[in-house]
């Protein structure tokens, strides 16, 4: 079987984590490089998640990048109300069996995607600050990359009632990503949210006995809270993992071809991803867009749980 190569960056985050490790068990992908972007607690503690995450999987090559400590513009708002003080509460974590390399997220994507024989699938798991620095400092390596898998965004928001919070918190780089001519694959709230976990599924989880299933069974009694406190929802959602499943497993979502533009200056709705499902910009106004994301609406839930419980007992 070919493999895919993707860089994954990301900012563990307990639904990261469970993408991170998913992405590894796969045997369709081959993970080049792990990149961490501040997003769900700050760069130091992410880049920490990362490779302790690497370390519970047994994956000791993969270099991990660290990123930059603030959006492109303004100051970072963390997900620490969700994800709590280390970004990964909840589960004891292992201690680091390796540490990060000397260059920083964006220079380590330079170096992969440069030496890399074939083009690369890049994975955004969080905001999406580094691809937009990726995008501005080596434009010509845009035809080096196959495609762009993503969490974020959707027709409603998760931060803000507008926005989802990969995109909101800092909707200048998702406009320099979502303007950049690469095929994008969209895993927005809209299908996010109905990829979730029962607490009996997740009990099937831990009952397959490995250490990676346990470890990500605690994951999302953690991770759970919010999703069942705040938002009300049946089992605990895992956004994150979307987008490695989009790529694994293509066939269990439905998706749309859609324009997307970035809201940049409202006061309500700064951060959202204004979705063209119908292409009244081009019927009514004449301005024809290109419809350059495919935007994932549905998923077979059922399928989903099944194959992320599959992945996980493929780890130690």
């Amino acid at each position: 079987m070919k493999k895919i190569p993707v860089i994954i960056d990301c900012d563990p985050g307990h639904d990261d984590a469970i993408a991170l490790l998913w992405a590894l068990a796969s045997p369709s992908l081959e993970v080049k490089a792990v990149t961490t972007v501040a997003g769900n607690q700050s760069i130091e503690k992410v880049t920490d998640n990362a490779i302790k995450v690497l370390t519970k999987a047994r994956v000791y090559d993969i270099p991990v990048g660290q990123g930059y400590s603030r959006p492109l513009i303004g100051e970072l708002n963390d997900g620490g109300l969700i994800h709590g003080e280390t970004g990964l509460d909840g589960p004891r974590l292992p201690e680091k069996a390796f540490e990060k390399v000397e260059l920083n997220s964006v220079e380590l994507m330079i170096k992969t995607i440069e030496e890399a024989q074939e083009k690369i699938t890049l994975v955004a798991l969080g905001p999406l600050s580094n691809l937009a620095r990726l995008f501005i400092i080596r434009p010509d390596l845009k035809e080096k990359i196959e495609q762009i898998s993503l969490m974020g965004g959707g027709t409603y928001g998760n931060w803000i009632p507008a926005a989802e919070y990969n995109i909101w918190v800092d909707p200048e780089a998702a406009k320099v990503v979502f303007d950049s001519g690469i095929p994008i694959i969209m895993a927005g709230l809209d299908v996010t949210q109905k990829a979730y976990v029962t607490d009996e599924e997740n009990e099937k989880l831990k009952a397959q006995g490995n250490e990676v299933s346990i470890f990500v069974s605690e994951l999302i009694e953690f991770y759970r809270q919010y999703h069942y406190q705040v938002e009300g929802f049946p089992g605990c959602t895992l956004h994150d993992p979307c987008a490695i499943a989009a790529l694994v497993h293509p066939e269990i979502f439905t998706a749309e071809q859609c324009h997307v533009d970035i809201e940049l200056n409202g006061k309500l709705t700064r951060g959202m991803t204004v979705i063209d499902r119908i292409g009244y910009l081009e019927k009514i106004f004449n301005e024809k867009k290109e419809r350059q994301v495919k935007v994932l609406f549905g998923v077979d839930r059922e399928k989903f749980v099944e194959y992320l419980l599959e992945a996980m007992a493929r780890l130690p």
